[in-house]
């Protein structure tokens, strides 16, 4: 029976738990992939013993296999683990002193003999009974999915999307699993395929790898790939030969499933686009024309009658310099008008002064912006309402579409959508089909920032296409210019070292340096940092966020999360913890959505409080800006600590205070836009940890990370 799990990687299955033998009361260390196991399950493991240098001796799982428990207290661990809906661990407790070895036995056969039980009556037993069925069907598929690898959790999720069809649907294209279930990747697709007896080189391997292959690059920004690069990684992911790809991604091609382009250049390998991007980078190209093309019908109305944008700026009392000026006036006379600019030149300024302008002039104006935070943010700045991008567009979890569109355009005749860096191109595409005809767009968004998360560059390539207008603010404005944080952003974004002053100095400062060397030294200084100094400097814990570079190592976002939960909610008498693999999640902490969960209207990159766990229900509420929403135990892969978070993670929000991490161990996304996205996220203190070479090796490093886009090149042509 497994009594602890010291270590879970939710990627690979790598698992280290402490597991009582039937025959001994010593635990024993055991290691190897075993899906996403659950502290209270029996266990039949096959492998091999070895003695570790550092660890002693332990077991290396070759084979994992759930079984059904059979003591008294194997099956109360079992029952109050929360496989079954509506049964926790103080009704297992009582049911297990009531009826022993059998309680399984009576649950199955006899089950109204549940009712000698204390607080089970008619109604509860009818849930119990329920949800054990419901566990009993999906039982079968389970054994068959574990058979080939596949985690309880997972099972539960396969059954919930295929029904009775699972085994038939599973056994003729596992790959599927990696396109339909959340959390289930193509490595776990291909390690059941293979235990299922798909042979490396068949074709439905090949085509599955491309797909995999082309999928990771959409996540990580790319609308395409080149083809040789793509033969290349599908060959790399799947150990074949190159020349076994090639054919599968012709047969893709041919059968409609991906789309291809001829390249940029003569002779230069062709661009292989997944159908959906695709199909929306043109489309966004098109309404970007459309927008570009129609300024001229649409200044009429603003006639000599209007009240000037000086006379304007003067009632607001708002000095503005001449370029600010110039970015008004575009905005006013462009269909389609980008404005851009780094921390303290004044972008919220000119916006407001746009909003006022328009409204002078009778029409009616819509603000969104791609994240909850965000538009939060905007309509703090603007004291004008603003909406998310989805709410806008009025998306509909039933239907997985917006409801607004070119058939049902916004009710608006302008539309300024801030932070427009985080728009990629399926959100820019839809936010801009909805635009009404006559109507006028301003995005407004710092180019300098890390891109968005999604595949595409949009505001990048709007930009660098010269065929949108586009106003650049870069004058800094003396108040602003007195704060550390815009002074060293726009010193990192000119390639200059930032200035670092030491907590000791800090006075008025904004920006702080604390040097600690090495990864492991800076994860603890971060700690200390951001629960202790900062609660000496009056800032509470909902003010600090810590921000690191990446998510793996000592100074990663997954450690740090770990120590921060222990120093800002540690786990005390009465306070309910749930434990899924590594994962341990109590009431009061902050947590962060980490994919689009559209029934439940909660998307990347929202944060929320734990407001409550429920073991008798198998439930976990999580209390966000607007909403409160419930998780099965089972759903709860879609959340993750966020005492800490990536630098990607954080774009669009502010926060008063960021704490900061920067090591040599984070080498690999060292970047200079990096590191000012980072920064400019803090609004009131910024403290950097780590080592003066890495904020260097980051500042030097101007190189961002190539995106394959196409819409800059549509702009162009036309």
């Amino acid at each position: 029976m497994i009594e602890r799990i010291t270590f879970h990687a939710e990627d690979t299955g790598y698992t280290v738990a402490r597991v009582k033998p039937n025959d001994s009361f010593v635990l024993a260390t055991v290691v190897g992939s075993m899906g996403n196991p659950t502290v209270g399950e029996s266990v039949r493991l096959t492998g091999r013993w070895s003695s570790h240098k550092e660890f002693g001796r332990q077991f290396t799982v070759e084979r994992f296999e759930t079984i059904r428990p059979a003591t008294a207290k194997a099956i109360e661990k079992y029952l109050g683990s929360g496989l079954v809906k509506g049964l926790g661990p103080v009704m297992a407790k009582r049911m297990v002193a009531a009826f022993g070895a059998e309680t399984l036995d009576i649950i199955e056969t006899n089950p109204k003999r549940l009712l000698e039980v204390e607080g089970i009556g008619p109604k509860r037993l009818r849930r119990l009974t329920g949800a054990w069925d419901e566990q009993r069907s999906v039982r079968a598929v389970m054994l068959f999915l574990q058979g080939h690898g596949v985690s309880a959790n997972f099972a539960v999720r396969i059954f919930k999307a295929y029904g009775d069809d699972a085994i038939r649907k599973v056994e003729e294209n596992p790959y599927r699993l990696a396109q339909d279930i959340w959390g289930i990747g193509f490595l776990s697709a291909d390690r059941i395929a293979s235990n299922m007896g798909v042979l490396p080189e068949s074709e439905s391997r090949l085509r599955a790898g491309v797909v995999h292959v082309l999928t990771e690059a959409t996540g990580k920004g790319h609308v395409y790939l080149p083809e040789t690069a793509l033969a290349a990684a599908a060959a790399e992911a799947l150990g074949v030969d190159q020349a076994l790809v090639a054919p599968a991604i012709e047969k893709l091609v041919r059968s409609g499933e991906v789309i291809a382009e001829p390249g940029p250049l003569q002779g230069s390998p062709r661009c292989i686009f997944p159908v959906v991007l695709h199909r929306l980078e043109v489309a966004l190209a098109a309404h970007v024309r459309g927008l570009v093309q129609r300024a001229d019908a649409k200044l009429t109305h603003f006639d000599d009658g209007a009240p000037s944008v000086a006379a304007l700026a003067a009632r607001m009392r708002l000095e503005l310099s001449e370029e600010q000026m110039r970015a008004v006036g575009h905005a006013l006379a462009a269909g389609l008008t980008v404005l851009t600019g780094g921390p303290g030149t004044g972008k919220t300024t000119v916006t407001n002064l746009i909003c006022a302008a328009f409204e002078q002039r009778g029409c009616h104006i819509l603000l969104a912006s791609p994240t909850g935070r965000a538009a939060k943010r905007l309509s703090e700045v603007t004291g004008r309402p603003a909406q998310t991008v989805h709410r806008l567009l009025k998306f509909d979890p039933k239907s997985r579409a917006f409801q607004m569109g070119p058939d049902s355009p916004l009710p608006c005749d302008v539309l300024i959508a801030d932070e427009a860096s985080m728009l990629d191109t399926d959100l820019a595409y839809h936010l801009l089909a909805a635009v009404p005809n006559g109507a006028q767009v301003v995005l407004v968004g710092d180019a300098d920032q890390l891109p968005s998360v999604g595949a595409g560059n949009v505001l990048a390539d709007l930009i660098a296409s010269r065929a949108v207008p586009v106003c650049r603010l870069t004058q800094v404005f003396r108040q602003a210019a007195k704060s550390l944080i815009v002074t060293n952003a726009h010193r990192i974004n000119r390639g200059d070292f930032p200035v670092l002053i030491s907590p000791k100095d800090r006075r008025e400062n904004d920006c702080l340096y604390v040097e600690a060397e090495g990864s492991e030294a800076a994860g603890k200084m971060v700690v200390t940092v951001a629960s202790k100094s900062m609660a000496r400097l009056g800032f509470g814990r909902q003010s600090v966020q810590v921000l690191a570079p990446m998510h793996r190592g000592e100074a990663g976002v997954g450690r740090l999360n770990e120590q921060l939960q222990d120093s800002l909610n540690p786990l005390v008498a009465g306070a309910r913890e749930l434990v899924r693999g590594a994962k341990r999640l109590r009431e009061g902490d902050r947590v962060l959505q980490v994919t689009n969960n559209y029934d439940k209207q909660v998307f990347n990159g929202d944060i929320g409080e734990v407001s409550r766990i429920d073991f008798d229900e198998q439930v976990l509420c999580v209390r966000f800006a607007e909403i409160e929403v419930t998780y099965e135990f089972s759903e709860v892969d879609e959340l993750q600590l966020a005492y800490a978070m990536s630098v990607h993670k954080s774009q669009g929000s502010e926060y008063p205070v960021v704490v900061l991490v920067l090591t040599s161990g984070h080498y690999m996304m060292l970047q200079r836009n990096l590191l000012y996205t980072a920064l400019t996220r803090a609004r009131k203190l910024c403290v950097i940890v780590g080592e003066k070479r890495a904020i260097a090796r980051a500042v030097k490093n101007d190189t961002a990370t190539q995106r394959y886009t196409r819409l800059a090149e549509r702009l162009v042509k036309g």
